[in-house]
């Protein structure tokens, strides 16, 4: 696939005007995983304020809160016993391997990197704790995804690798205590879909869907429907498919030296440097923006980075790491299928049904939702600016660099707005608001249905600014669906108050073809 230059997004507070300036996007990747999908929220936004997100965790406390000595000090006191989810390879002295299955006595779990002893091998390190899981607990399950949400469930149990019969079990959403089990089924009319049964709990202990069938734990449940269907819509055959997740990023390992990281392949380039595909310490994947020199003070660039890696969201690009010294290079997460404009048109993408286009729309929401909560613009939202993960998920690139690009260094490149994404108040007056990237996702919407076609196709710029004044908008594209194309048309209202919020879009679009259907199955009878 030919890899074009592309611009990334910003991320601004919410009000004020804003430089014309653009910056470098990047194609990252994710390895999908349940530890990965669990992690960064374990609430998503929408019209149901309880599903609100948690504000952005506090930093983790790392592996440099724990001296060296710590090493040889068992606490007696601890005896909590753990078991490796995954093999996991020691990429410094101070890290333990782990092999999948063997047990673990955890001595400290403070942050994402817990110091342990292994009893195979009787040797302390440290370990990613979201490779592990406490012995005879339910996330040692293959089949349990814990925090995971409906929609999250139904992306997972639909992506390549899972078939009918593949299932996975998560906390309620709605009740306390009890549990859903997810099942992929098959449907002549639909394809394969996904169908939710209710595990309730009884008050005297055990578990069940139908009342006539009871079990004692969850394991019973499971085992007794991949025996025999018994009411089900399918018997369960596999447990969701699952990915190991990538080791968290440690807390000391933020402004990091250029010789740790080996750039590999070149993804693209444009006015302010290039992105790469490289390794962190020879074995950690990630992706690297390398900076031109001059085009940014690096005291300020540093400063605003501190504030960027704050915003963490499972539909927002994360970032890892910073090289401050010129040319100064941003180390982020991976995205292995590039922007979502060039993946619509590889032949992969551009077999992408109806409802995955829509999903994938949804998705934008839920990231631009969680901007909205923290009362941040992006200011620049685009197909260009979306990255597609290996396992489909799409993650806003989040940031928030462009105010920081030196004014003389803009002179000298000649930097490009992006008229057609931009909201009439924006280009007129340089004002940007969220209702302004709201603008920009309707647009970034016929991207998508249109599997990347430039908006306002044949116009040039300034026809398409004398057009909106006089009230013009782009037509439904061909198989938009009215329904959409009416959201679409809420997005370009005239007046940014009018246009609605991204908590609203990203409910409408989860719900697009589920909002006349029920929840969850009924009770399966004898």
């Amino acid at each position: 696939m030919e890899h074009r230059s592309w611009v990334g997004p910003v991320l601004r507070p919410s009000s004020g005007r804003v430089s014309r300036s653009s910056f470098i996007g990047n194609r990252m990747g994710l390895i999908g995983s349940k530890n990965q999908l669990m992690s960064n929220e374990k609430f998503t936004s929408g019209s149901n304020p309880k599903n609100r997100s948690r504000p952005p965790p506090a930093p983790p406390k790392g592996r440099q809160f724990i001296s060296l000595s710590h090493l040889n000090q068992a606490s007696a006191q601890d005896d909590t016993i753990v078991i490796a989810l995954y093999d996991f390879a020691a990429s410094s002295d101070r890290d333990l391997e782990l092999v999948k299955g063997e047990k673990l006595q955890i001595l400290s779990n403070e942050g994402d990197w817990w110091l342990a002893k292994s009893l195979r091998s009787g040797k302390k390190g440290y370990i990613p704790s979201n490779f592990v899981a406490l012995v005879d607990s339910l996330e040692q399950e293959k089949w349990f995804f814990k925090t995971l949400s409906r929609k999250d469930a139904e992306r997972l149990l639909l992506s390549s690798g899972n078939k009918v019969g593949s299932f996975l079990v998560r906390e309620s959403e709605t009740s306390t205590g009890a549990y859903s089990l997810s099942v992929r089924d098959s449907d002549s009319a639909h394809g394969d879909i996904i169908k939710h049964y209710r595990i309730r709990s009884l008050d005297g202990g055990g578990y069940y869907i139908s009342p006539r069938m009871t079990f004692a734990t969850l394991p019973e449940l499971i085992h007794h429907y991949s025996q025999r269907g018994d009411g089900l819509c399918q018997r369960l055959m596999a447990p969701c498919t699952s990915l190991a997740p990538q080791r968290p990023w440690a807390q000391d390992e933020w402004e990091i030296p250029r010789e740790s990281l080996k750039l590999v392949k070149k993804l693209g380039s444009g006015q302010f440097g290039e992105v790469w595909m490289g390794y962190y310490k020879n074995n950690f994947k990630v992706a690297v923006k390398t900076m031109k020199e001059g085009s940014m003070d690096p005291e300020a660039f540093l400063a605003e980075a501190n504030l960027m890696k704050k915003l963490q969201h499972n539909k927002l690009v994360r970032l890892y790491a910073v090289v401050t010294k010129q040319p100064i290079y941003i180390v982020t997460e991976y995205m292995a299928n590039g922007c979502l404009l060039d993946y619509l048109k590889t032949e992969e993408g551009s077999q992408l049904n109806l409802p995955k286009l829509i999903d994938m729309s949804a998705q934008v929401a839920e990231g631009m939702a969680y901007i909205e909560r923290m009362n941040s613009i992006h200011r620049d939202l685009r197909a260009a600016n979306i990255l597609v993960s290996e396992t489909l998920c799409c993650k806003i690139a989040d940031f928030g660099l462009a105010r920081i690009i030196e004014d003389e260094y803009l002179a000298q490149e000649g930097a490009k707005f992006p008229i057609k994404w931009t909201a009439p108040e924006a280009i007129n007056f340089g004002v940007f608001t969220i209702k302004s990237d709201v603008w920009s996702f309707g647009i970034l919407l016929t991207e998508i249905i249109t599997y990347g076609r430039i908006p306002y196709p044949g116009m040039t710029n300034p026809e398409v600014i004398r057009n909106l004044e006089q009230g013009y908008r782009m037509p439904c594209p061909d198989m938009c669906p009215a329904e959409l194309y009416s959201i679409i048309l809420r997005c370009w209202r005239n007046k940014p108050e009018e246009r609605p919020t991204f908590e609203y879009l990203q409910s409408v679009l989860e719900d697009f073809y589920t909002a006349t259907e029920k929840q969850y199955e009924a009770e399966p009878q004898p």
